[in-house]
């Protein structure tokens, strides 16, 4: 069998698989592929006047290496057949059998159709390299998309490594002993008080691993995420690994809308062990376990409040440090409240440009309103609730009625369907009467003609 020799074939595949981090399987495999589309534009130059092929027909033709002898052939699988309509797919049965009789009509062979080194082109050498290029990228995405696809929503120890625009491109590892991936921190990921310099190590979220061909690194990761606060304290609440202290939801601005204003988290626990406080678990003797998260975090502030299943409970104690006087559920449907406090808690209770109170409402998932209850009129604000209600309750008895109406109206449409079938088939005795008649007529014997 004739081969084009490949010097240093072997040298390249390890070359290859160091430098990228690749297995040599995959280096080889990706570079017969690339070896069978040089041979396919090699192909397509000799056919000069009509160089065009259909999309599967090099699909029979496959690129063996040969690591020891540093060099490659092509093969090519065809169908034994009577009289030859297409060479490259077919071949005759007598030429055959020559060489095996027990051949038969139907059955394939692999042939060596590998062309002369000089044969084979600059053009198609070109080729080659431009394809083998394509699919090493393309075996590396893959490679990292296996590694990491289990491992989205977990947390990663990151180095950075370099600056592109706004965003931060860190290496990050899935394991021990693993080589290094490149990952991106967008600009709305991440946090304004970290100093991100060559080198420096975070920990990140790891938020999604990309797939298709796009350029740049395929994993994005984020210290902005919320899952990033819930980590670190499942890693200093021995209590929240234990289940013993749960997580209920989590509320975090990591990047406020306004520079004036820092980033902030609330974050809601309960525990179903009466002598557990799951807020002092959180916090620590001496606040030495919430203090490990905010110096990751680099000084975010941190408010862990206690959850409740009473709506105005839990609604109080997400707009801590505030003190509120009371909380009115003003609308339990539409979860609208209203929070009354005094006058020298307004400020605290809605916070820095709003900060507090929307975090509050994002954490508890209510519209929440503040009021000095100094100035809050009960009277009036009583008749709005009233009017309010009474105007959900004249639309949602509208709502029933025209649904109610409709189904009465399907009803009718499906009797009046049922009845048009019912008269379109004739009584059971003009149907019988219409057979015997039927086979009456079918028995008279033929009158000849005069």
């Amino acid at each position: 069998m004739s081969m084009v020799e490949l010097p240093g074939l072997k040298d390249m595949i390890d070359g290859i698989s160091r430098d990228r981090n690749l297995p040599k399987h995959s280096v080889q495999t990706a570079l017969r592929e690339a070896l069978v589309k040089g041979y396919e534009r090699f192909r397509r130059t000799q056919r000069i006047d009509d160089p065009h092929f259909e999309e599967d027909y090099f699909d029979n033709f496959e690129v063996e290496l040969d690591i020891e002898e540093e060099g490659f052939r092509v093969l090519a699988t065809k169908t034994i057949v009577e009289e030859v309509g297409n060479p490259d797919h077919q071949i005759g049965l007598r030429e055959v059998q020559e060489v095996a009789a027990e051949a038969q009509l139907g059955d394939t062979v692999v042939l060596d159709v590998t062309p002369d080194k000089g044969e084979f082109g600059r053009m198609a050498a070109i080729q080659a390299k431009q394809v083998l290029a394509q699919k090493l990228r393309d075996q590396q995405r893959k490679l990292v998309q296996e590694e990491f696809q289990e491992l989205e929503g977990t947390i990663l120890q990151a180095r950075v490594l370099r600056f592109e625009r706004q965003s931060v491109i860190m290496a990050v590892t899935s394991g021990f002993g693993q080589p290094e991936v490149e990952a991106e921190l967008l600009k709305r990921d991440q946090l304004p008080n970290d100093n991100y310099r060559a080198n420096a190590t975070f920990r990140v979220y790891l938020k999604k691993v990309s797939e298709g061909s796009h350029r740049g690194p395929q994993l994005l990761v984020s210290r902005a995420d919320a899952g990033l606060v819930v980590y670190l304290f499942e890693n200093e609440v021995p209590e929240i690994q234990d289940d013993i202290v749960r997580i209920v939801a989590v509320a975090r601005e990591a990047n406020p809308p306004s520079r004036y204003v820092g980033p902030r988290t609330k974050i809601a626990v309960d525990t179903l062990e009466r002598d557990v406080d799951p807020v002092g678990a959180c916090i620590g003797a001496r606040g030495s376990r919430i203090q490990a998260v905010v110096n990751e975090l680099r000084g975010e502030k941190i408010d862990v409040i206690r959850w409740s299943p009473d709506p105005s409970t839990y609604i109080s104690n997400g707009l801590s440090p505030a003190r509120v006087d009371e909380v009115r559920l003003v609308d339990p449907d539409g979860r609208q409240a209203h929070v009354l406090v005094a006058e020298d808690q307004l400020s605290l209770a809605i916070g820095k440009e709003g900060q507090n109170v929307r975090l509050a409402a994002r954490l508890t998932g209510w519209k929440i309103d503040i009021k000095d209850i100094a100035k809050y009129d009960y009277e009036a604000e009583n008749q709005k609730i009233e009017a309010a209600a009474e105007a959900r309750r004249i639309a949602q008895e509208k709502a029933d009625a025209e649904a109610a109406e409709y189904e009465e109206y399907e009803e009718y449409e499906d009797e009046e369907y049922e009845d048009e079938e019912e008269s379109s088939e004739a009584p059971l005795e003009d149907r019988e009467a219409t057979q015997f008649e039927e086979a009456e007529t079918s028995e008279l014997p033929e009158v000849e003609e005069a």
